[in-house]
C-alpha cells in the first residue's frame, strides 16, 4: 500500500536515504530539493512523499514553473522513486496526485524530463513532448 503525505515541516525521516540512493545513480535532483528546502526556494505548490513497505518509497514536487510562459502555469518537480520501489505504482500515485492538484489550478503542467526513462515516464502519465520551450514535455486540461 502507497501512503502520500504532504512535505510541509521538514523533510521526511528516510529522505537522507533517498537521497544517497538517487547521488548513487547520478541524479543530483535530490540534493537540489535539499538545498532549496533549506533556503526556502522555491516554494512547493505541494511536495509530497510516499511511504511503502515501512518507509519512504519517493518524493515529487509541483511548483509555479519558473520560466516565462504566454499562461499560468506549474511545474513538476523534484520526482524521485528509490529502486526497491521502482515498477510498484509509487511514481504513478505521485504523479496523479500532484497532476490533480495542479488542475485545480492551472490549465497547464509543465516537466523538464532528465532523459530518455524520465520521458517516458512523463509520456505514460499523458505528457506530451515539446519543442522550443524551457521545459520537455507538457500536460494540458
Amino acid at each position: 500500500m502507497i501512503q502520500l503525505v504532504r512535505i510541509e515541516d521538514g523533510l521526511p525521516e528516510g529522505f537522507e536515504r533517498l537521497r544517497a540512493e538517487a547521488a548513487a545513480e547520478g541524479h543530483r535532483h535530490m540534493d537540489r530539493l535539499a538545498a532549496e528546502w533549506a533556503a526556502g526556494e522555491p516554494r512547493f505548490v505541494a511536495l509530497l512523499a510516499a511511504l511503502a513497505g515501512g518507509g519512504l518509497a519517493g518524493i515529487g514536487g509541483l511548483t509555479v514553473e519558473p520560466e516565462p510562459s504566454e499562461e499560468p502555469a506549474l511545474r513538476m518537480r523534484r520526482l524521485y522513486v528509490g529502486p526497491a520501489h521502482r515498477r510498484d505504482g509509487v511514481g504513478r500515485a505521485i504523479a496523479t496526485a500532484l497532476i490533480q492538484e495542479a488542475f485545480d489550478q492551472t490549465a497547464l503542467i509543465t516537466v523538464h524530463a532528465g532523459g530518455d526513462a524520465a520521458a517516458a515516464f512523463w509520456e505514460a502519465q499523458g505528457f506530451t513532448p515539446v519543442a522550443n520551450r524551457p521545459w520537455s514535455h507538457q500536460l494540458r486540461r
